[in-house]
């Protein structure tokens, strides 16, 4: 599989900016902008989609920083199966499968009761869009995330309203709920931390990448 024909599902446009010289769509972080954005570099000539960004850590011990190339995404009572050749290319697998939910997953309950019934080791919200696009229009299919949330972590409120639909952070949506309830601030900054191990994490395999 050509390395030009390789295209990447991002949700944020700081993700996208780690991606310089590949195909790149930015979904904004949500199943149907990922779906979308996947359907869009198939018909650009992608032969092979991948699932990139940040994840909610699910099996406990799980670090944030740490890199995600899964075996296979389940969403609902499907399962993607992550082309081997394009596992391979990521550096090689790294865990075994992936939650594909449609809603963020906030609470350390919540992420807790996903990975006593599903195994999953991490969620997002993409990557089940993009391994049904991938399966649909016969394309392979992978996934390289990296754990923002661990599984202890309860989210911030200000963290649920940051996206916009472009793919950029809301940063008066954040500051006007830290402004309503300032007792989220230490988890909020904490998130900051974490999600700045995770894409630095991600750069630097990227840069593995040839």
């Amino acid at each position: 599989m050509e390395r030009t024909k390789i295209g990447f599902v991002v949700g944020l446009r700081a993700e996208a900016a780690l991606l310089r010289g590949f195909l790149v769509g930015v979904g904004g972080g949500t199943p149907e902008g990922a779906a979308a954005a996947a359907g869009r570099l198939v018909d650009e000539g992608a032969n092979g989609l991948v699932s990139f960004g940040l994840s909610g850590g699910l099996r406990p011990g799980v670090v944030a920083g740490a890199v995600l190339v899964a075996d296979a995404v389940i969403e609902d009572s499907r399962r993607y199966v992550c082309d081997s050749g394009l596992v391979e290319w990521l550096g090689g697998r790294t865990c075994g499968l992936i939650a594909a939910m449609r809603g963020v997953v906030v609470t350390a309950a919540d992420k807790a009761a996903l990975y006593e019934r599903t195994q999953a080791e991490a969620v997002d919200l993409e990557s089940g869009a993009v391994g049904r696009v991938a399966a649909a229009r016969g394309v392979g299919f992978a996934v390289l995330r990296a754990v923002c949330d661990t599984a202890e972590t309860n989210l911030p409120e200000a963290a649920l309203v940051a996206l916009d639909a472009g793919g950029g952070i809301g940063i008066f949506r954040v500051l006007g709920s830290v402004i309503r309830k300032p007792s989220q601030l230490p988890g909020l900054l904490g998130l900051a931390r974490d999600a700045g191990l995770a894409r630095r994490a991600l750069a630097e395999r990227v840069r593995g990448l040839t």
